[in-house]
């Protein structure tokens, strides 16, 4: 767990992997849970059978939006800030779905501070590099740019 107590630390670790979170395992349940709350019931999520039969994947995959809403779970196993005042998501610039993340495989996270700037009055502006892979996988499952603003 990386703990960034001060602007200077966070603007001397630009560049710089922060770390990996643990494997996560994507269970049909939670993709199923995921359909119930947003309303997307596409049978490549859901229909295991059809999915094994029809798929080119040869069974069910998750959403590529539940990929995406795991970030700050996974991320919160790699860094943290302390002493802030307030922390906010600011946003993406970019977020990519390069490969599925097949139902019954794992996904790990890793975080790369790509950018760090001072907005003054204690105020930084961060982009993350957030690359989810899949175990065993060879390409990443998503890659994204997320933007979080901190001000101490």
């Amino acid at each position: 767990m990386r703990v960034f107590t001060s602007a200077e630390e966070i603007l001397a670790a630009v560049g710089t992997e922060i770390g990996k979170s643990e494997w996560l395992t994507i269970s049909q349940e939670r993709v199923n849970q995921f359909a119930e709350a947003t309303g997307d019931h596409q049978w490549i999520h859901l229909d295991v059978d059809r999915a094994k039969k029809e798929s080119p994947y040869g069974g069910t995959i998750a959403h590529g939006f539940l990929t995406l809403s795991l970030v700050p779970y996974l991320s919160a196993q790699i860094y943290k800030f302390e002493g802030v005042k307030m922390g906010i998501n600011y946003g993406s610039n970019k977020v990519r779905f390069p490969s599925p993340v097949l139902v019954g495989s794992a996904i790990q996270l890793t975080s790369t501070l790509s950018e760090a700037t001072d907005l003054g009055d204690g105020a930084l502006q961060n982009t993350f590099t957030q690359t989810i892979a899949v175990e065993g996988g060879s390409k990443p499952a998503l890659v994204l740019e997320m933007v979080t603003r901190v001000i101490f």
